[in-house]
């Protein structure tokens, strides 16, 4: 009787022995299945919010060269801002501050930095005055003047031109870290003076200094000028190159894709003083161009 008690305990042992560690040799580092819940995995990170281009964009400033300022536009060697594609007021070119803001509100809402003659060593301190008025938009056109120099050779070096294009970018970020930027191309100015040398008025203006690397001897098509002009073409070629990689690094910069430089300004859209400047109506083009730009979808 004894052995069976003995035995019945014996056997009482091992059985709770064994619940026992079920109960509690995972704890111990048993290796077992993990228990539902044992342990809490981290919430999966929120993506931070992507910017999204607004188009509709409540006050802008202008910076660039005298195309912004409308050189031309009315008068011989005279600037128009009015007529500026940016910021005029102007009912038939149609600004893209008009279009964007309306007249009335275009009138107080925007401001036109660019300054005729200015090259691309000039942005930054532009740059500086349009962040001052804290623009939702900031407009860029230049380079035309870095191209036409005296002679070919005389021309802004590429690597200069990026330099001064990214101190450009550098100022209005600090001071305006949220200001949209929509940067257009350089003009073909070999289209230009293909189309200007028709004008023998034009040609003669030319001869007072308007782009002289491009633009002088307007009829010689020897092997010397040729290669002079083809220079100069390639060089607007590369820093359309250089406008479009140094925006492409800011999310909140759009370039045109060269949509500048690739329309055909024809007699029409160039200034009847000059023949090299666009004209009131090659004015509205640049507006119209800017505006599907600016309100086209996000790229």
């Amino acid at each position: 009787m004894r052995k069976g008690i003995r035995r019945g305990r014996a056997v009482l042992a091992v059985t709770t022995a064994a619940v026992l560690c079920l109960a509690g040799c995972d704890a111990l580092g048993g290796g077992g299945p993990e228990a539902p819940g044992a342990r809490q995995s981290k919430p999966a990170p929120t993506p931070s919010p992507s910017f999204v281009w607004d188009r509709s964009p409540a006050s802008i400033a202008a910076v660039g060269d005298s195309i912004t300022r409308g050189f031309d536009a009315c008068a011989i060697l005279t600037d128009c801002p009015e007529v500026s594609w940016a910021t005029g007021g102007n009912a038939e070119v149609n600004s893209l501050a008009v279009r964007l803001l309306g007249a009335r509100k275009a009138a107080t809402h925007s401001w036109n930095h660019a300054v005729t003659g200015a090259r691309m060593a000039d942005l930054p301190a532009q740059m500086a005055r349009a962040a001052a008025d804290k623009p939702q938009l900031v407009t860029v056109m230049v380079g035309a003047n870095d191209a036409c120099r005296a002679t070919a050779a005389a021309m802004t070096p590429v690597a200069d031109f990026r330099a001064a294009f990214e101190d450009a970018m550098r100022t209005l970020r600090r001071a305006a870290p949220k200001t949209q930027v929509y940067v257009a191309s350089v003009p073909d100015l070999k289209r230009l003076w293909s189309q200007g040398r028709t004008s023998a008025l034009g040609k003669q203006v030319w001869k007072l200094g308007i782009c002289p690397s491009m633009l002088s001897d307007a009829d010689a098509l020897d092997g010397a000028a040729t290669l002079r002009r083809d220079t100069v073409h390639k060089r607007v070629e590369d820093y359309n190159t250089v406008l479009g990689e140094v925006c492409a690094k800011d999310p909140r910069c759009r370039f045109d894709g060269g949509a500048v430089y690739a329309y055909r300004f024809g007699t029409d859209q160039l200034s009847h003083w000059d023949w090299f400047h666009p004209s009131v109506n090659g004015q509205a083009r640049l507006a119209e161009i800017a505006y599907r730009k600016v309100t086209g979808a996000t790229a």
